[in-house]
């Protein structure tokens, strides 16, 4: 029973539905079965699409199109070995046929042979009418080799065959954006925008590469034109608040994150923005309100709790900026720069066996600026724990080698754990970098400035200056 050629897709398919829950037997024209197995791979239904594939070649067993689907198929299944039999076949049939060489470079991509799948892409290009999905396909591999250049032209070529695909041209400028050329991705956008005026995605595009180079104004310009092609486009109001943020606009900043709230449901992150203008406009209730707004859209977004640790870090209200700060750190632990300001705020509330805690962690994750150090080895110093302290200024000169203030500080407890030698050479490296900053010595070891031989140090080092 041959279908009428006026049935559509889905008339197929429902047919073959029907078929598969009866023992009729009904004939489908090739071209049926490839819109049948499309339909079923498009849906994620793998199971149904090589049940259509099976019959089809029942029906159809000289079929290249539905040998290659088969393939297709045993690829998605890492079926490589039977995939590449399959193929060795239909090129002896069709040795002209692109999608073989296009199936045997997803297997190669598959194994990440991405050199070698870019080898049969290339093949598959010179026979393809159609070469705008190679290209595409050319691009990704080109990415997983991290070859920006050669994935830019891919999907260059690709938006040279079809502009309206907003997919290519989101990854030309993903490229752009990787080899840091702000200025090609403008004058690609502009030259793009010349033939497409009217593309919401080209301007919000361009408007992001201004604000990157710093260029506000002429991004504030950008986004508006974004927003003249699309009114309802989010991403345009938002990225316009944040260039009205960076002017000092933070009034007009506000009722652009506003509109994206009106148009859409509440986001956490324009509440959180909404949140930071208000309060550099000293809005103090509220910025707090929307704050708590942003951690109720969003409980699992730390910088909603960041923003309000640092409200109250402000104002001085340590207790509860601590109660957040370990909010942020349930949701990311593994940062850095929160276990930081854990550390600080814990030495405010004069809890310093936490703050020694929170520091070890700080510099665990990777957080070696010079106050880190420095503030660690003082709460150690307050902690009556001279030994660590050592150890934690030897480990921070390795990174500030110069740094004269950590060689006062070390000299200093050098001389708490009675290694006087060890404390008269790193005073006479510190006064050697930096005299000036032998108050800093003074006042943080008060208790040493009248010993004779540090007396001595210090006007020894001024004769030799004078």
């Amino acid at each position: 029973m041959a279908l009428q050629p006026n049935e559509n897709n889905e008339d197929s398919v429902l047919k073959f539905e029907s078929m598969l829950k009866t023992d009729d037997v009904y004939f489908f024209d090739a071209d049926d079965f490839e819109g049948i197995i499309h339909h079923y791979l498009n849906h994620g239904k793998v199971s149904l699409g090589k049940k259509a594939i099976q019959i089809g070649l029942q029906q159809h067993p000289h079929s290249v199109e539905l040998k290659l689907l088969r393939v297709e198929v045993l690829v998605f299944e890492d079926d490589f070995k039977q995939a590449e039999l399959l193929l060795d076949d239909l090129q002896t049939i069709d040795s002209n046929n692109e999608e073989i060489f296009v199936q045997r470079a997803n297997i190669l991509s598959k194994q990440d042979d991405h050199q070698g799948a870019v080898n049969m892409l290339l093949e598959a290009l010179h026979m393809a009418d159609d070469s705008f999905d190679i290209y595409s396909l050319l691009g990704m591999e080109y990415l997983f080799m991290d070859d920006f250049e050669q994935a830019k032209n891919s999907f260059i070529k690709c938006l040279q065959l079809d502009e309206s695909d907003y997919s290519s041209l989101y990854n030309v400028i993903y490229c752009y954006e990787f080899l840091e050329d702000f200025d090609g991705a403008i004058v690609y956008l502009n030259d793009y925008l010349e033939r497409n005026p009217y593309c919401e995605v080209a301007w919000h595009q361009l408007g992001k590469m201004f604000f990157t180079k710093g260029m506000y104004k002429e991004a504030l310009t950008a986004f508006d034109f974004a927003i003249i092609s699309d009114e309802s486009f989010l991403g345009a109001y938002f990225e316009k608040g944040r260039v009205l943020e960076k002017l000092g606009k933070y009034n007009e900043a506000i009722e652009s994150y506003q509109t994206t709230i009106n148009i859409d449901d509440p986001t956490s992150h324009a509440y959180l923005r909404i949140g930071r203008c208000h309060e550099r406009l000293g809005n103090d209730d509220l910025a707090k309100y929307y704050y708590y707004n942003t951690v109720h859209e969003d409980p699992l977004l730390d910088k909603g709790w960041i923003a309000i640790t640092e409200f109250y870090t402000k104002k001085k209200d340590y207790k509860k900026a601590q109660r957040y700060i370990n909010k942020a750190i349930n949701i990311d632990g593994e940062n850095a720069l929160y276990w930081k300001k854990s550390a600080k705020i814990f030495v405010a509330l004069n809890n310093l066996d936490e703050a020694d805690f929170a520091f070890k962690q700080t510099v665990d994750l990777g957080n070696y600026e010079l106050d880190t150090w420095q503030e660690w080895a003082v709460v150690l110093q307050k902690l009556n724990d001279y030994h660590s302290g050592v150890q934690v200024l030897l480990q921070g000169l390795e990174f500030y080698p110069d740094n004269a203030e950590m060689c006062y500080q070390l000299s200093g407890l050098y001389l708490k754990t009675d290694q006087i030698a060890l404390a008269k050479e790193k005073l006479s490296d510190a006064l050697q970098l930096n005299s000036e900053k032998a108050v800093f010595f003074k006042k943080k070891f008060p208790e040493y400035s009248n010993v004779k031989w540090v007396k001595d140090i210090f006007t020894e080092n001024k004769k030799a200056s004078t």
